[in-house]
C-alpha cells in the first residue's frame, strides 16, 4: 500500500468531476511530509483536489522504504506514483482528464518516467528541473556531482545491469512515438549547477519530436531552486500555479 495524503474543501466530493493535483518526489530518502504553503489554498479555493504521494525511495516508511526505491529497484518509485495517479481518479476525487502533476529534480525525472509509462492519466504536468536525461549525466564521472550520484542510481559506467535498467526509465529514452501526451511545462535554469538546462531543453525536444508540441521555458538568471528575491520567487510560482489550473479548467473561485 502506498500512503498518500489528500486534502480537500469541506463541499468537495468523490463525484469524479474534480480537478486535481499530484505532487510527488521518492528519491535520496527525503520525506514528503506535507505541510502548510500559501499558494495551496488557491488550488482549494478553485476545488482542487490536493494528493502528495509517499512513494518508495523517500524516507516516509524508513529504511526499507528508501532502498525499495532506488538502485535496482528505481522503477518501483515510478509505478507508486502512477497507481496514486490511477487511485485518485478511480476513487472518483478526480476527474478522468483533470489532474495535473508536479515534480522538481528527481521529482521532475519521476514526472517524466510517469508520463511514459501512462501519458493517458495526466492532462497536464510541471517538470521543474527536471533530471530527465539521467543516463547521459551519470555516464559522465567528470562532471561535479556524477560520482557522489552512483550511491543513488547506480554505476553504469562499471556495470551493464545498471547501464539496462536506467535506460529502460530515463525519460528521454522512452518518449513514446505517436502517442498523445499531456501538456508539459519544463522550467530550468541557466545557472542550475545540480540540474544542467541541457536536460530539459533535450527532453523537450524529443518530446516535440514525437508527439504534440509542449510549452517549455528557460529562465535566463535562476538557480537549482528559481528565482531568487521575494517578490521574484512569488512572480514565478504565481505564473505555475496559473498554468497548472487553466490546464484544468479550474481558474474561478468559487
Amino acid at each position: 500500500e502506498i500512503p498518500l495524503t489528500v486534502v480537500r474543501r469541506a463541499d468537495i466530493h468523490p463525484d469524479g468531476t474534480n480537478p486535481g493535483y499530484l505532487y510527488g518526489y521518492g528519491s535520496y530518502e527525503v520525506s514528503n511530509e506535507p505541510y502548510f504553503s500559501i499558494y495551496r489554498l488557491s488550488l482549494l479555493d478553485r476545488g482542487v483536489v490536493i494528493g502528495w504521494s509517499h512513494i518508495r525511495g523517500g524516507g516516509e516508511l524508513g529504511r526499507r522504504w528508501y532502498d525499495d526505491g532506488k538502485l535496482l529497484r528505481k522503477k518501483n518509485t515510478f509505478n507508486d506514483f502512477v497507481d496514486s495517479a490511477r487511485w485518485l481518479i478511480d476513487s472518483g476525487w478526480v476527474a478522468p482528464d483533470r489532474l495535473v502533476a508536479e515534480g522538481g529534480s528527481a521529482g521532475g525525472l519521476l514526472i517524466g518516467a510517469a508520463i511514459n509509462q501512462a501519458p493517458e492519466l495526466f492532462r497536464a504536468v510541471h517538470a521543474a528541473v527536471p533530471f530527465v536525461d539521467a543516463l547521459t549525466t551519470i555516464l559522465k564521472p567528470e562532471l561535479p556531482l556524477t560520482v557522489g550520484e552512483w550511491e543513488e542510481w547506480g554505476n553504469p559506467v562499471a556495470s551493464p545491469e545498471v547501464y539496462t535498467y536506467m535506460k529502460e526509465y530515463s525519460p528521454v529514452e522512452n518518449v513514446r512515438e505517436g502517442v498523445e501526451y499531456p501538456a508539459v511545462l519544463a522550467t530550468t535554469s541557466l545557472n542550475d549547477i545540480r540540474v544542467l538546462y541541457v536536460e530539459p531543453t533535450k527532453w523537450v525536444q524529443v518530446l516535440r519530436e514525437k508527439t504534440k508540441p509542449n510549452p517549455e521555458r528557460i529562465e535566463m538568471v535562476a538557480g537549482h531552486a528559481g528565482k531568487t528575491g521575494r517578490y521574484d520567487a512569488w512572480r514565478e510560482r504565481a505564473e505555475e500555479v496559473a498554468w497548472m489550473l487553466d490546464q484544468v479548467g479550474a481558474t474561478e473561485v468559487y
